[in-house]
């Protein structure tokens, strides 16, 4: 991560230190390349090896613990009033600082509900709680979950910048891949070329790539996060594609719908354009219904009453997810109440969260329709992100 992301996100944390009423946020972490915490991308520039300590207080002080060769890294940012090395052990410097601040509510980030906040393993908790117990702390220990929340959720302006190109990049190659397209080429070929295209302009995937981009033509294959096979691209069906690319660590996801003209075609049949229509929509009412402090389930709502108005089963999943390092990064999540996603659905919508809006639906006989496009919630609602597909792209 930059260090002007690092700088700005710290920014963050002291505000959320105060708005939340948490005296001490520390995340606490070790050996990160195998077992890093997720917050630690938005504290430090690299890795870290030993036992460390990142303390970001309600006065605004902060202060890092780490071990000896860690520190020039940390130190050269300029972000932290102060970076302390170690060698022997991270115990008496540790205790030595929370016992002068004695801070009376510690966040540390633990989470039953959010993989993002929950980035502490019960090993380093153990370790943090023996040293914390030594001088009387243990008692102050609470969930950093809103707070760390909070911090990845509301995007800084160098974020947004971020994904605004990762998404113009996107549109590039969505437009040479339409342009490229044909029947009879397989899946697995499609996925090759977009890949080639990423390459071309020097930009990461945006997950793991067996499965971005994901190509699903007709039925008979996945449904989604499924890698792409050799089944041909069929005249006749519907073909979608789930892609995103990563630029300066953040990404974008989108998805788009194609429909194959058979020979004596010249537009898609009314059940295939039916199904599109239903999605563009869904997608739309979805947006135009974002109020921040509105629970995000109230916006899957819309659109999946959408969707079964058109004479459709709701669609199996979540309709939109939060972006940002990750594709699917944040704790509000626009989705139904399902056990699954726990207290995620009712998680109130904020200004600057970054969002997806992605129903689909199954056309019988031909394939599934669907749309994801990326929203940035504002004061008074969403702006588009990415630019909605409103018409169904047609091959020939």
């Amino acid at each position: 991560m930059s260090a002007q992301i690092i700088k700005e996100k710290v920014e963050q944390a002291k505000q959320f230190l105060q708005e939340f009423d948490v005296d001490c946020w520390i995340t606490f972490a070790r050996e990160s390349q195998i077992n890093g915490d997720p917050m630690l991308a938005f504290l430090t520039p690299a890795g870290i090896t030993w036992h460390s300590a990142f303390m970001i207080n309600k006065d605004r002080s902060t202060h890092v613990i780490v071990g000896r060769y860690d520190v020039p890294a940390l130190d050269e940012m300029g972000v932290y009033d102060k970076v302390e090395g170690f060698v022997t052990g991270i115990k008496e410097k540790f205790i030595e600082y929370m016992k002068k601040k004695n801070p009376s509510k510690i966040a540390i980030n633990y989470s039953k509900g959010s993989e993002i906040c929950d980035g502490l393993t019960y090993g380093m908790f153990l370790t943090l709680y023996e040293m914390l117990a030594e001088i009387g702390m243990e008692d102050r220990l609470v969930s950093a979950e809103r707070l760390v929340s909070a911090i990845r959720e509301r995007k800084t302006p160098a974020e947004i910048s971020n994904m605004k190109e990762a998404i113009r990049i996107t549109e590039e190659i969505w437009d040479a891949t339409y342009k490229w397209l044909k029947p009879g080429i397989k899946s697995i070929e499609v996925a090759d070329f977009m890949k080639a295209e990423a390459a071309k302009r020097n930009v990461g995937l945006a997950w793991e790539p067996s499965v971005c981009p994901a190509v699903f033509a007709g039925l008979g294959e996945g449904e989604a996060h499924y890698a792409p096979g050799e089944k041909p691209v069929t005249r006749g069906e519907i073909l979608n594609m789930d892609f995103g690319v990563r630029y300066n660590n953040y990404v974008s996801d989108m998805q788009r719908t194609f429909y194959v003209l058979k020979e004596d075609e010249t537009e898609a049949p009314e059940d295939v354009q039916h199904g599109f229509n239903i999605i563009v929509k869904a997608v739309q009412d979805a947006k135009d219904s974002i109020q921040p402090g509105k629970e995000a389930c109230e916006v899957d709502a819309v659109a999946r009453q959408v969707v079964v108005d058109g004479g459709f089963e709701e669609f199996p999943h979540a309709l939109g997810h939060q972006l940002g390092i990750f594709s699917h990064d944040g704790t509000a999540l626009l989705g139904p109440k399902w056990e699954k996603y726990a207290e995620k659905p009712y998680q109130k919508l904020e200004e600057n969260m970054v969002f997806t809006i992605e129903p689909r639906c199954t056309v019988p006989n031909r394939g599934i329709a669907t749309i994801e496009e990326m929203i940035v919630i504002t004061k008074d609602g969403a702006e588009w992100l990415t630019t909605p597909q409103k018409e169904l792209f047609l091959i020939k």
